[in-house]
């Protein structure tokens, strides 16, 4: 991307969806003129950046940082979809990243972070929504190994409230930088109850990758003890990128990938006890465990399968989901057999790094 103005698939096109965002921002930020970080070789025409652009706002208040906005996620040129009353995703991400307040353009890592979001939606086909997360599996600054910064929430962006367009609803999805222990607090307790925690010395969601986790905070660890405790886990389904199943004559076998293994028993521990069910999904397979008094399986037909799963064995099958190649079988249920599959870790464009979890 180049720190230029926002440029377009053809310049005499007009862009109806995009002169909506504009206005939405316009009336955030009159007389206020952005700085444009434009693609050059557009996702329509073969590239690799989704987003066509990014306008970023420098702002001071309540704390220096750059107001960041994509267009790309949804219908800028023309109404494609058939749905109406949505255009094309249906949200565009925004992000809001420290600045420092001498710095007149935004880190380049950043807009490289959402076209990064960006090009998962569009290559997986999996949305975001707010109260969701992401484990970014290393730093999300790709230049900062040493920040704490390594995963990700999404919450409504509070200043940009959804809009209409020629070509259907826009909202706008704010991306928030979370901390490992963070993200796993999330996950056994609420995305949205975290983000609220963070938010009184993170004001607008601001994300400062410098910044040590909050958890260590005796009083916010507190909280989220508490959240855990009343509510259980707000997590109802993880795509989890890899898992299988089969039926055979020796009972159910179930894989999970070694790399999303961890987040998988996390949520269970916040949902079962709570007599709440968490579905896996994965292209063309979905397994889901719901709490009950005596195992079973059952196939629900076109790749699903549910395993109700008893309190007696819950500790046994989160205990068997580590981030590591293994086998397991439950006692409590007879026929079951649970296999930890190794991961290949995929780059931002979904190849192969030769890196392996498990």
């Amino acid at each position: 991307m180049d720190n230029d103005d926002i440029g377009r698939i053809d310049e005499d096109d007009s862009a109806p969806g995009w002169e909506a965002i504009d206005g939405a921002l316009a009336d955030l930020y009159p007389g206020v003129d952005p700085r444009h970080l434009a693609t050059m070789l557009p996702w329509a025409l073969g590239g690799q950046d989704p987003l066509d652009g990014i306008s970023a706002y420098p702002r001071t208040e309540p704390l220096p940082h750059w107001h960041m906005v994509g267009y790309g996620l949804t219908e800028l040129y023309s109404k494609e979809s058939d749905h109406a009353e949505e255009s094309g995703w249906g949200f565009e991400l925004t992000f809001r990243p420290v600045r420092d307040p001498d710095e007149d353009a935004p880190p380049m890592w950043a807009a490289a972070l959402m076209q990064n979001l960006a090009r998962y939606v569009c290559t997986s086909g999996n949305r975001f929504e707010p109260g969701h997360r992401m484990n970014a599996n290393g730093p999300i600054a790709a230049d900062r190994e040493d920040s704490a910064m390594r995963a990700l929430g999404f919450v409504q962006d509070p200043e940009l409230g959804p809009i209409d367009t020629p070509h259907g609803r826009v909202s706008f999805l704010q991306v928030v930088g979370l901390a490992v222990d963070e993200y796993e607090a999330a996950g056994q307790w609420s995305t949205t109850g975290v983000l609220d925690l963070l938010e009184p010395t993170a004001p607008l969601y601001v994300t400062d990758v410098d910044r040590p986790s909050r958890m260590v905070d005796p009083g916010f660890a507190a909280a989220v003890r508490e959240g855990v405790e009343r509510d259980g886990s707000t997590t109802g389904a993880l795509y989890v990128g890899s898992v299988s199943w089969e039926l055979d004559g020796a009972g159910a076998l179930v894989r999970v990938g070694a790399l999303q293994a961890p987040a998988v028993a996390q949520t269970l521990r916040g949902r079962l006890p709570f007599g709440h069910g968490l579905l896996l999904e994965a292209d063309g397979a979905s397994v889901g465990f719901l709490p009950g008094e005596e195992y079973a399986v059952h196939d629900e037909g076109e790749g699903a399968l549910t395993v109700v799963v008893p309190r007696v064995a819950l500790d046994e099958l989160t205990a068997a989901l580590r981030p590591e190649r293994g086998a397991a079988s439950f006692p409590a249920m007879p026929g079951l057999r649970l296999e930890v599959v190794p991961t290949a870790i995929l780059d931002e464009y979904g190849k192969e790094t030769g890196e392996v979890v498990g």
